[in-house]
């Protein structure tokens, strides 16, 4: 929608340059309120209420959700309800924007802040039988989320504005304030829309998950076996869940069936060869065993493909550190300041984005500060050396890169395969260091996921109108909320190494961290022969693709994409079934009935994720209470 409007303009806008055009055309100014005392307190009460099923969902499928849209659409029904209950204390609706840094605060607290914990940190309790002391987990999970928020700024700029990357939540998520905000026949036809399917996501989560008043399977098998496997085991069936096909319809065709295709040569053709290798136990076949051999070549994909693209992307990346030299040598900006409170003319359209974008000068210093806390608390609490802490935090910029390359084409951010690239490395060079080896990682993992949250926070404000640096500042804060609910209930539900593994706390992501650290503890050569053959040529393959796109532009849509593929190792097939699915549709919506998928599709797709994320919340909430 919002390239659209942009094309229209470009002759009005006198430009070509996607960054002036949005400045012209989409920019709201700052005279919407956006950044307000109101905002952020609601978003960090309701972040950090969804850290808590953040937290339960993580120790119980090993899986982290966004909690972005919730949050949207939580926080306007209860600002609307204390507006009716209260309202000398409410005398006015939150503003658009004002709403849009409130999700900010919220997901930040609910997200970024809790990863590590159900990952790494469990991992670490299950391998040295030790809990980690309150203050030391709240230092550790700040420094990671601060070091990821502040990773990202750079990254911004090409991916989201220039770039344009789908990140298919942030849509969703501006989508979702849009309909709340908007009036006017349209308007009104998308808010129905969402709010149908809204409902529609929220009665298959109940139905699923809570069984009342009757249940439906959480999985559709196919018929047949593999290697005289069921196909299930193989992971290849179908998921009774509206979340992933939704995503699928906002992601885009190239990317959907690039993970389709994926996803049928590693679960169709190379696991089962693997497993005739004997790299894959077949009496304990499931989806944790056949990804902790994938894996690897799934994360070689992705990394070498990112690293490939940031490279190929030199000029901008230049551009967007162009702000360094200025902290040595500044210079007076051509900005007018506020007079009477109304916003004087600027000439330099450049100069007006430097005054709202996030200054390459708080990537570096917040980026020094916080790598520097990480190092400290390896150093002093894990026994890491310094070095090792340096070369952790250099490896996870690079590698939250990729992940955020990756949630910007399909919005899932592959956490556990970055998290698995360093604990490759520190094996080969730490190979008897259990610790260094999770925690070096649990570096790269916490960090990228912050970066992606904020990245896909900062696409909900960029089809706004909103203004990045406030919007910067409202997910930063959210990090404080976070801490101070998700570290002590951690320490609460987990109060020894007893609890981990057990029916109550699973954490099957803590397992296979474990399970990585325990395995690369005698070095690379530890690594089953067919996966180190999988590491070098997923390796290849990520940087072969990415070449033929640039080479054979013309025939680009028909290549396949290096990030669908290399993630399709690592989520299971239904979830790349789903996608494709939803894609499928939407491609077809697009092409047949194109009015009908310009105003529904999105809106449509955002309802859906929106009913389900939130009524697997409540789910996981009731089902913790008991009271289901």
């Amino acid at each position: 929608m919002l390239l659209k409007e942009s094309t229209t303009t470009q002759q009005d806008a006198g430009t070509t340059d996607p960054e002036i055009i949005w400045l012209n055309t989409v920019y709201q100014g700052d005279k919407v309120p956006q950044l307000t005392l109101r905002a952020v307190l609601m978003g960090s009460v309701l972040g950090g209420f969804m850290s808590l099923s953040n937290l339960y969902v993580g120790l119980k499928t090993g899986w982290g959700l966004g909690v972005a849209i919730t949050a949207c659409i939580l926080s306007y029904a209860i600002y609307q309800t204390m507006m009716t209950a209260f309202p000398r204390l409410f005398p006015t609706p939150m503003s658009l924007l004002e709403n849009n840094c409130m999700q900010s605060t919220a997901s930040s607290a609910g997200y970024s802040t809790g990863g590590t914990l159900s990952s790494a940190i469990a991992a670490y309790i299950l391998i040295t039988g030790h809990s980690v002391p309150w203050g030391v987990l709240a230092g550790w999970t700040f420094f990671l989320a601060s070091l990821g928020v502040f990773m990202a700024i750079p990254m911004k700029r090409q991916m989201i504005n220039i770039e344009q990357l789908k990140f298919p939540s942030g849509i969703a998520a501006a989508e979702t304030l849009r309909s709340l905000h908007s009036h006017g026949e349209e308007a009104t036809q998308k808010a129905r829309a969402l709010g149908v399917s809204g409902l529609l996501g929220a009665t298959i989560a109940w139905l699923r998950d809570a069984g009342k008043p009757f249940s439906i399977p959480s999985m559709l098998q196919f018929p047949g076996t593999l290697r005289g496997q069921p196909w299930a085991q193989w992971t290849i069936s179908f998921e009774m869940s509206a979340i992933m096909i939704a995503a699928g319809a906002i992601m885009g065709w190239k990317i959907a069936w690039s993970m389709l295709l994926g996803a049928i040569l590693n679960y169709g053709v190379i696991a089962p060869w693997a497993a005739g290798q004997g790299a894959i136990d077949l009496s304990h076949l499931g989806y944790r065993t056949i990804v902790s051999w994938s894996t690897w070549t799934g994360a070689s994909i992705m990394v070498t493909s990112g690293l490939l693209n940031f490279a190929l992307q030199w000029r901008t990346i230049f551009k967007a550190f162009g702000e360094l030299g200025h902290l040595i040598k500044p210079r007076t900006a051509s900005i007018s300041g506020l007079k009477n409170g109304s916003e004087k003319a600027v000439l330099d359209p450049r100069e007006r984005l430097k005054a709202i974008e996030v200054p390459t000068s708080w990537f570096l210093s917040g980026t020094i500060l916080s790598g520097m806390g990480c190092i400290a608390v390896l150093y002093l609490a894990f026994g890491t050396s310094i070095w090792m802490g340096i070369l952790s935090i250099l490896m996870t910029f690079f590698l939250s890169l990729v992940a955020c390359r990756a949630t910007g084409e399909s919005d899932i951010t592959p956490i556990g395969a970055m998290g698995k690239i360093t604990q490759l490395f520190f094996g080969a060079i730490a190979p008897t260091n259990l610790v260094t080896n999770l925690m070096t990682a649990s570096v790269t993992a916490g960090a990228a996921g912050s970066s992606a949250d904020l990245l896909t926070d900062l696409k909900s404000g960029y089809l706004l109108g909103a203004n990045p640096r406030k919007q910067f500042i409202a997910q930063y804060i959210g990090i404080f909320a976070g801490v101070l609910v998700v570290v002590p209930a951690f320490n609460l539900i987990i109060p020894n190494a007893s609890v981990l593994g057990s029916a109550q706390w699973p954490a099957p992501s803590a397992q296979v961290w474990a399970a990585v650290a325990r395995l690369l503890s005698n070095g690379l050569h530890s690594l089953h022969p067919t996966a180190q053959l999988g590491l070098a040529v997923g390796g290849v393959i990520g940087i072969v693709l990415p070449l033929l796109e640039r080479r054979f532009s013309r025939f680009a849509n028909y290549i396949p994409s290096a990030t669908g593929l290399g993630l399709a190792m690592v989520i299971p097939f239904f979830n790349s079934l789903s996608m494709f699915i939803g894609a499928f549709a939407a491609l077809f919506l697009e092409r047949r009935f194109p009015r009908v998928s310009d105003r529904y599709v999105v809106a449509v797709s955002s309802g859906v994720i929106a009913g389900e994320s939130l009524m697997g919340v409540v789910v996981a909430l009731l089902s913790a209470s008991g009271m289901i």
